[in-house]
């Protein structure tokens, strides 16, 4: 299906518009919290070297988009056609210094950064709608929470050897 002839969903439009974070998800990994950029009917998300990690995205074709409230609650979750945004093209010269002037904390001016994800090998991906919308008008059956995921960050901690007692004078 292409562009022209896809239609967005009301309220996947909307939430795009107000979105700085989605859930995106590829097959076969867990769901990521990646910031994004609404720009033309699509998100846009930055990852590689310097930036976000956001594995098996720049390599994908499809992924499951998840945009949530304020108060985190789901709205709703769409599939996506996953595109990368090739630097050199027309479109990498129209789209990569909007995306990063809208780049928090990026350091330096738009259009130096841009540079440096050309130069870097990062991923611009474009995430469209598909047009069909998986979920966000009905409520879950399942609570649709994950188990924790393996960290290096966890470890068990120790007991104390002594437990101590303060004495009063």
């Amino acid at each position: 299906m292409t562009d022209a002839n896809r239609t967005t969903a009301p309220l996947v439009g909307e939430a795009m518009k107000k979105a700085a974070v989605a859930w995106i998800s590829v097959p076969g990994g867990p769901a990521l919290a990646l910031w994004c950029v609404h720009l033309e009917e699509a998100l846009l998300v930055v990852s590689g070297p310097g930036e976000q990690a956001a594995p098996g995205l720049a390599d994908a074709t499809r992924a499951q988009v998840t945009l949530r409230g304020d108060h985190g609650g789901r709205i709703v979750t769409w599939p996506a056609d996953v595109t990368r945004v090739t630097p050199g093209t027309e479109q990498w010269e129209t789209v990569a210094p909007l995306v990063a002037a809208k780049r928090l904390n990026a350091p330096g001016p738009a259009a130096d950064l841009a540079a440096r994800w050309a130069a870097d090998g990062c991923a611009l991906n474009r995430l469209a709608p598909t047009g069909e919308q998986l979920a966000g008008t009905a409520l879950p059956a399942d609570s649709l929470a994950e188990p924790p995921r393996e960290t290096p960050a966890v470890r068990a901690t120790r007991k104390p050897l002594h437990l101590h007692r303060v004495r009063r004078r």
